[in-house]
C-alpha cells in the first residue's frame, strides 16, 4: 500500500523519481521505527535533509502518520518541514542565488508571485503553503531570492498545518488498514 501511495504522490507532484527512491522510503521508515524513541529525532533530521534536497515530502508525511500517529506525526513533520524550508530559504538567499535564479528565470508565475510578495508577503506565503499545487521544495529556494523578510516567510509557514495534518491522517489510515488484515 505504501509503495502504491508513494508512486501516486510522486506522479501528482509532477516530479519523476527513480524506482530506487520509492523503494528507499519504506526502508528508511523501517529504520526510523527500529530506533524506538530516537526515531522521532531521526525522522525530523531526514525530513530536514529531504526538504533541502528538493525531495517531495508528501511520502515522508504519509509515513509519519503510519509510524507516529496523527498528533505526533504532524508535530514531527511540521518541525522538519519548517527547519528544512528555512534552511532552503537561507541557502537560496545567500549561497545558491545564481542557481535558483537560473531555475526560475522566465517563469511567469514566479514573476507574478514576486510582485505580489513585495506587496503582501505574509499573506502570499500563507496562501502558497495552504495549497498543494505549489511546488513546496523549489519554492523554498525561490522565496529566498525575493524581497520577503525571513520573519514573514517563517510566520507564513503556519499555512502548512492543514495539509500536513491531512497527509499525516491519510498515512495513519494506511496503518489502520494494515491492522485490519491481521485482526481477522
Amino acid at each position: 500500500l505504501l509503495e502504491i501511495m508513494t508512486e501516486l504522490i510522486l506522479l501528482t507532484e509532477g516530479i519523476k523519481f527513480t524506482w530506487e527512491l520509492s523503494q528507499l522510503v519504506p526502508t528508511v521508515l523501517d529504520w526510523v521505527q527500529s530506533l524506538g524513541s530516537l526515531g522521532a529525532i531521526a525522522f525530523i533530521s531526514i525530513y530536514i535533509i529531504a526538504t533541502i534536497a528538493l525531495v517531495p515530502g508528501s511520502v515522508l508525511t504519509l509515513g509519519a502518520g503510519l509510524l507516529f500517529g496523527v498528533v505526533w506525526g504532524s508535530v514531527y513533520v511540521l518541525v522538519g518541514a519548517i527547519v528544512g524550508e528555512t534552511c532552503a530559504f537561507l541557502l537560496g538567499r545567500y549561497l545558491l542565488r545564481n542557481w535558483v535564479e537560473q531555475k526560475i528565470s522566465g517563469e511567469r508565475r514566479f514573476l507574478a508571485l514576486d510582485r505580489a510578495l513585495n506587496q503582501s508577503g505574509l499573506k502570499i506565503i500563507l496562501l502558497t503553503r495552504l495549497s498543494p499545487i505549489f511546488p513546496f521544495s523549489l519554492l523554498n529556494y525561490a522565496f529566498g531570492i525575493t524581497g520577503i523578510s525571513l520573519k514573514d516567510y517563517f510566520l507564513g509557514s503556519i499555512g502548512m498545518i492543514p495539509m500536513t495534518v491531512v497527509y499525516v491522517y491519510f498515512g495513519s489510515l494506511a496503518g489502520d488498514l494494515a491492522t485490519i488484515d491481521t485482526a481477522s
